[in-house]
């Protein structure tokens, strides 16, 4: 399995340095997203991420010179769609379980693959205007992460 974060600590400078907009973009990365929200869903439970977690992204953004537009930065059907399926994927594990080891075992699901949201959503319609301002329900089959099964939805990408 690939090793993504070699400690809680990386993974944490990874959510303090969005939330203090501090961050290097270019360690922004897939992974640096799951790992930042698994981080805020651990050690922030009182922040309601639903709300916040859009705007952490969008001044995030800002700091880094990527504009918010209906083009590019925020996009909040995948951030709505990537907090709910990590969640569902943070609710699976043993509290004492290190958060980089949770990133490196979603990284190694179908998850790690930045185009996963392809399988609900057609890509005309998650890369619409309207899907990056408000959530927008999928076109290609339900999106339920409440129902999911790690051993059978979430099974290993192909190596």
């Amino acid at each position: 399995m690939a090793r993504y974060f070699t400690s809680d600590a990386a993974v944490e400078r990874i959510a303090l340095g969005v939330l203090d907009l501090t961050l290097p973009r270019a360690d922004w990365t897939h992974a640096a997203h799951f790992a930042a929200t698994f981080w805020l869903i651990r050690h922030r439970p009182e922040l309601p991420l639903d709300e916040r977690l859009p705007e952490i992204i969008r001044a995030y953004n800002e700091a880094t010179g990527t504009p918010n537009t209906n083009t590019s930065g925020y996009h909040e059907t995948i951030t709505q769609a990537s907090l709910a399926a990590a969640r569902r994927f943070v609710a699976d594990q043993p509290a004492s379980r290190p958060l980089y080891e949770i990133v490196d075992q979603l990284m190694g699901s179908v998850l790690g693959d930045p185009n996963w949201l392809l399988a609900y959503w057609s890509r005309e319609l998650l890369f619409s205007s309207e899907a990056r301002r408000l959530w927008t329900q999928p076109d290609l089959r339900p999106f339920e992460p409440a129902g999911w099964s790690l051993e059978v939805d979430l099974k290993r990408r192909p190596a």
